[in-house]
């Protein structure tokens, strides 16, 4: 840090008036600071458990509260499909409103909705409770980000602070099914959503003594609201429409949700263009650091969702693995996952940036491709190729999270916050659509070639909607032939995953270039 950085960071310490009364430091330092960071790993947390919790929960609350199969995907749904639609929007109220003021809005608002959803008493009660979870949930996460960017304005710290908040994220989601059961064997449905409550309460307890209030953009004017519409416009029917093509429903409704959502997005950008204070600052994507970030965080997350995605199912389908077991075998991933996250900060204080992005993805790509050569009863080379790519995407993950936020000028830190994970959220989507559309077209290409000779239309057509209608079929031929169409299938996918980080690792490399370590350090 320059002696001047050091000097502004000393006069912005000073003691001011927060908006609850409390007087408190601006950017606090050392110890205070790590503590913050504490506080705002609990929502982090949360959240993501809040993602995959219900997943074990959803049996025994659908037959409580009566919930019919299309009520069950919209519990599942809706709480995901807010909070990606939501984002970009509050960190554009994050940036104005202040990050601090959004985070405690936000906790005090889900701690509430989450005892609404614990004790409701229908489908439709327990939809609308999670869609205002959503809500509170998409103010909360670029919130967080933004108020890391300002408690750790230095890069190394900074950087330290994103891996924490990045293996909190991950390592909610891993615990969510985990958490879920447990609760699920002691007590009712509803505890699943009773645990972030005393989260929440801490948070609103603390969180004004402890966080900081970072600079505000337009002096804290609300953002423009043709410009909120437009954003609304754009993520809302794109996260609908990909996640219809996820369930195998790519039908018109879907197809025009896209290009809706494709074609709102247009006119928005060209909104932000034309505002002297836009509610995404496009400038932002000229710092190549920014614009690398956000790529190589969606396809990551593209590639790495659809892969894991059909790696669960053929764990599952294939192999013949049960619900429990294949959390089990899914675990080393996820703690490899966790493990390079947490390790990214001190590899880049020893090693060039460039290389640790690139090499990553080389990494992760070739652990890809090593499903290109899965058969349909390879669990030990499965295994090895999912921690290969875990672990070779984890430091990247890491890496570019930080390259963004620190890219962003501190008052536009919420948007910034807010356009990665948008990115993350639409790369989920996007990877299990397309690659499970390919899954699903190469197996149902393979399959009429592998079926035994005189199988019946029936057993034919019941074999090509997947392998869990085909096990109903009594003939153990037209399974076996099912499952090599599957493994088929699993393997374009992992060879098409392997080869878009293998190219995305050569596009990184190039834009970054060699010296950008330095700059990028001294820039951030």
């Amino acid at each position: 840090m320059t002696a001047t950085s050091t000097s502004t960071s000393t006069s912005t310490s000073t003691s001011t008036s927060t908006d609850s009364g409390i007087s408190t430091d601006a950017r606090p330092d050392g110890r205070r600071a790590w503590i913050g960071l504490a506080v705002l790993a609990l929502p982090t947390l949360l959240i993501s458990i809040d993602v995959s919790v219900l997943y074990v929960a959803l049996p025994s609350l659908s037959r409580d509260l009566g919930a019919s199969g299309v009520e069950q995907l919209w519990i599942l749904d809706i709480y995901s499909f807010l909070l990606a639609g939501l984002l970009v929007t509050m960190g554009g109220l994050a940036d104005r409103l202040g990050s601090r003021r959004m985070l405690l809005v936000g906790g005090a608002a889900f701690g509430v909705l989450s005892v609404v959803a614990a004790y409701s008493t229908s489908p439709e009660m327990l939809i609308a409770a999670r869609a205002l979870l959503g809500v509170a949930g998409a103010t909360l996460m670029p919130a967080t980000m933004a108020l890391i960017r300002h408690l750790f304005p230095e890069p190394e710290r900074m950087a330290v602070a994103i891996s924490v908040w990045l293996a909190c994220f991950m390592g909610g989601m891993t615990a969510g099914p985990i958490v879920g059961g447990l609760l699920m064997e002691r007590f009712w449905w509803g505890s699943a959503f009773l645990v972030g409550v005393p989260v929440m309460v801490l948070l609103v307890a603390v969180g004004p003594r402890l966080l900081p209030e970072q600079p505000r953009a337009a002096g804290g004017r609300l953002p423009d609201a043709a410009s909120v519409v437009l954003s609304l416009a754009t993520l809302l029917p794109l996260v609908y429409g990909l996640k219809e093509v996820a369930r195998g429903h790519a039908g018109v409704a879907a197809a025009l949700a896209v290009v809706v959502g494709l074609g709102a997005g247009a006119a928005f950008c060209r909104r932000q263009r034309r505002l002297a204070d836009p509610l995404v600052d496009l400038a932002l994507f000229s710092d190549r650091r920014f614009t690398v970030g956000l790529t190589t965080f969606l396809l990551t997350g593209v590639v790495m969702a659809g892969v894991s995605f059909a790696s669960a199912l053929y764990l599952q389908n294939v192999l013949g693995l049960s619900p429990l077991h294949v959390g089990l075998w899914l675990l080393p991933q996820n703690l490899v996952m966790l493990a390079g996250t947490l390790l990214a900060p001190r590899l880049d204080q020893r090693l060039d940036t460039v290389g640790l992005v690139w090499g990553g993805l080389v990494v992760a790509g070739a652990g890809l491709l090593l499903i290109g050569v899965v058969d349909t009863d390879a669990l030990g080379l499965q295994v090895t190729a999912m921690v290969l790519a875990s672990a070779g995407v984890s430091v990247p993950m890491s890496l570019v999270m930080n390259l963004i936020m620190g890219a962003a000028p501190p008052e536009r830190a919420g948007s910034a916050a807010s356009l990665a994970e948008t990115c993350g959220e639409l790369g989920i989507a996007l990877g299990v659509a397309t690659l499970g559309s390919l899954l699903t077209l190469v197996y149902r290409g393979a399959l009429p070639g592998l079926l035994p000779g005189g199988t019946s239309d029936a057993a034919a057509e019941a074999a090509g909607e997947g392998i869990s209608p085909a096990s109903a079929v009594s003939s153990p031929a037209v399974l076996d032939a099912a499952r090599v169409a599957f493994t088929e299938g699993f393997n374009v996918v992992g060879v098409a995953g392997g080869l878009t980080l293998l190219v995305a690792a050569l596009a990184a490399r190039r834009v970054l270039g060699r010296r950008a370590p330095v700059a990028l350090a001294s820039a951030a």
